[in-house]
């Protein structure tokens, strides 16, 4: 009996971003052009069902009211995220299989493998099965 398929997350974390500025526009074309196919072959086996990568740039909201805005995330932040992709596949182990083929892996990124739940830890305490209960 096949595995039903289950949601992932994958979080792009560039830790070095200052290896991607030490390269050459051909050696930094060649790593577009890897992740891109990379990319393409994930989405032709129907694995990815969207990923984008993120501005470095936008606000961080915290406070009890939410009255504290500022400007983040910082630039100074060590692994600062710099994309996602969605994936739908078998297992954790498939998502982490597809992680460890990310091109820029050797280039310092870190890449996170999060399983999607349809409850946050709050509402799985109160033993619901939604987040409407």
């Amino acid at each position: 009996m096949e595995a039903k398929p289950s949601s992932y997350m994958l979080i792009f974390r560039d830790s070095t971003p200052e290896a991607y500025h030490a390269m050459s526009p051909a050696q930094r074309e060649q790593s577009m052009q890897d992740w891109n196919a990379w990319y393409d072959g994930l989405v032709a086996q129907g694995k990815v069902q969207h990923g984008h990568p993120l501005e470095p740039r936008g606000r961080v909201v915290s406070g009890a009211r939410g009255e504290r805005v500022v400007d983040g995330p910082f630039a100074e932040a060590k692994e600062a995220i710099g994309g996602y992709f969605m994936l739908t596949v078998a297992s954790l182990d498939e998502a982490t299989e597809i992680a460890q083929q990310c091109p820029n892996l050797k280039n310092g990124m870190i890449v996170e493998v999060r399983p999607i739940t349809e409850v946050c830890h709050v509402a799985q305490s109160l033993g619901w099965q939604t987040m409407r209960g």
